[in-house]
């Protein structure tokens, strides 16, 4: 498993650093030169990412019929809800994308607001983050080598709980930037691990459709996590939707680890480090 998990790791790693390091300031700069060019630029990569796409080898059972967007959906929930681990992970997706995006959405306010950082401050805090979801990509097969699958999975979600009370009672703008780093590594470690064993638990010729369920179950609640947080931060104070956030994942977890731990002792391939 650790070749595929260094793998997934390196992955996150690129994409967290292209995205939150190289991406931005590029980009300013881009615009300060002129301030259509990131928009060409970006435009120019979408088509040579097109064309790169269109020269990829057809694989293994790409000769079917193709299916109906509506069929591909119901292969996917189809499958998704016969396995009972994977269909856990997706609502504990679901439950952690809601109550992540009901606390971050006010994290700005937290940092300007109560703790004084300024805007460049700011962009300090998210590059912490970010450096703890790159460390988090580089060192994820070490980890899971050393202590197995299922405890680096429960280990992140743990830490997740953890980062989020941290971020609720934080007294600095360095111990905020600290939670939020140990919540980015532990974001990227439940990131590896999950999309890992959907690769090699669900069949390739529908590993797209149960891809698609699975992140359409996990991620449909952020908006409305978004105006959870804002009604629950006006309501009962800024940090509070940290607070209740921590509390939400916390219940989940001990709700779902008996079937997290029964069902991926159950499976060989999770058995092993």
């Amino acid at each position: 498993m650790a070749p595929l998990h260094k793998a997934n790791g390196n992955q996150q790693a690129a994409i967290t650093a292209g995205q939150q390091f190289i991406g931005p300031p590029v980009g300013s700069s881009l615009f300060a030169a002129a301030g259509a060019l990131p928009f060409g630029i970006n435009a120019c990569s979408l088509l040579l990412s097109a064309s790169l796409l269109v020269t990829m080898p057809r694989g293994k059972g790409q000769n079917r019929e193709p299916q109906s967007m509506r069929a591909a959906i119901a292969t996917g929930l189809v499958w998704l809800r016969r396995h009972r681990v994977m269909r856990t992970l997706a609502m504990l997706l679901g439950v952690n994308s809601f109550s992540g995006q009901m606390a971050n959405a006010i994290l700005v306010l937290i940092a300007t607001d109560q703790l004084g950082v300024s805007a460049g401050g700011y962009g300090l805090l998210l590059a912490a983050a970010a450096v703890g979801s790159v460390f988090g990509g580089v060192v994820n097969a070490y980890i899971i080598r050393r202590i197995g699958s299922l405890p680096t999975l429960i280990t992140s979600l743990t830490l997740n709980i953890v980062a989020f009370a941290g971020v609720a009672l934080s007294p600095s703008a360095i111990a905020l930037g600290c939670f939020l780093a140990v919540n980015g590594f532990a974001t990227t470690m439940w990131n590896v691990v999950t999309t890992t064993m959907r690769q090699q638990l669900v069949p390739a010729g529908i590993l797209g459709s149960v891809t698609s369920v699975y992140k359409l179950l996990g991620w449909g609640l952020i908006p409305l996590g978004t105006l959870t947080g804002g009604l629950i931060a006006h309501s009962f104070g800024i940090r509070t939707s940290y607070a209740f956030a921590a509390t939400i994942r916390a219940i989940v977890l001990v709700a779902v680890l008996p079937i997290l731990v029964s069902g991926m002792r159950a499976t060989p391939i999770w058995t092993k480090r």
